[in-house]
């Protein structure tokens, strides 16, 4: 994701480019979530984080320890809804439990049934298991808003079209809070296909796009986003509430309009 951002800039011109700040959080202020973990499993925590002293978290982060380098590296990071965060159970030496993101019998739902109605909201705007899986929220409401308006943007003249891929990023972390449910940080994929809707009419990439499409006009776009999510579960049977999610598009492609494949 960052490394998109990065991609995506250095195919502006100069004049278009704005000057890179990077996203720096308050120590004094983080809340960290260090969970008690059995030796030989892979360490890691989670962290509520704001940019400014005494301000309210507006992200949350997971931090985790690279077994091979030996080093900890921030691995996922979500824009928080709201600054209220959910009770994380803590034990009587302040240590957070960690339990099984996927596969957990005693929770609603696990990553793998999240990740599903994410991708769904995106698809068909939560039609076939975002609105039964998640209760609505801001950041749900918000990735419907995507599928309803994006999906309708191009009218008689094209269309666009949502789908899950292979997600690269299938790890998972899980906090137990108060009430008996979790918190799960995970990450999925999507694409997202705009296609013209008869030959004459071609998609012309805009700005952002130039990095991977160079201003060639094409009959259709396929973008790749990578995107981290958060949300609460609870122990029974009930909906989940997703609390964040931050997205980046790390990828374009598509056949360039005929006349410009003749050229080529």
């Amino acid at each position: 994701m960052s490394v998109s951002d990065y991609t995506e800039t250095e195919g502006l011109p100069a004049a278009d480019r704005t000057p890179y700040k990077p996203w720096s959080y308050d120590t004094a202020s983080a809340k960290l979530y260090i969970p008690r973990l059995a030796a030989g499993e892979d360490r890691w925590f989670a962290a509520a984080l704001s940019d400014a002293k005494d301000k309210a978290p507006s992200r949350l982060a997971v931090f985790a320890e690279d077994p091979q380098h030996k080093r900890w590296e921030m691995v996922s990071v979500v824009d928080l809804d709201s600054p209220k965060l959910p009770d994380i159970a803590l034990d009587h030496d302040g240590y957070a439990t960690a339990v099984a993101a996927d596969g957990n019998k005693h929770l609603a739902a696990d990553a793998n049934l999240l990740r599903t109605a994410v991708l769904d909201n995106f698809a068909t705007g939560g039609t076939h298991t975002g609105t039964k899986v998640f209760t609505p929220t801001t950041a749900s409401k918000q990735q419907i808003e995507v599928h309803d308006k994006t999906g309708t943007r191009y009218g008689d003249q094209g269309t666009t079209v949502f789908a899950g891929t292979a997600n690269r990023y299938k790890d998972a972390y899980a906090l137990k809070i108060t009430d008996g449910g979790a918190l799960i940080l995970f990450s999925h994929m999507h694409t997202q296909t705009d296609a013209v809707a008869h030959s004459g009419l071609q998609i012309n990439p805009g700005k952002e796009d130039r990095a991977w499409l160079h201003d060639v006009p094409r009959t259709s776009i396929t973008y790749t986003f990578v995107c981290n999510d958060a949300a609460t579960v609870p122990a029974k049977a009930a909906p989940s509430r997703l609390i964040g999610y931050t997205c980046a598009r790390t990828d374009a492609s598509g056949p360039p309009v005929p006349s410009w494949s003749d050229r080529a």
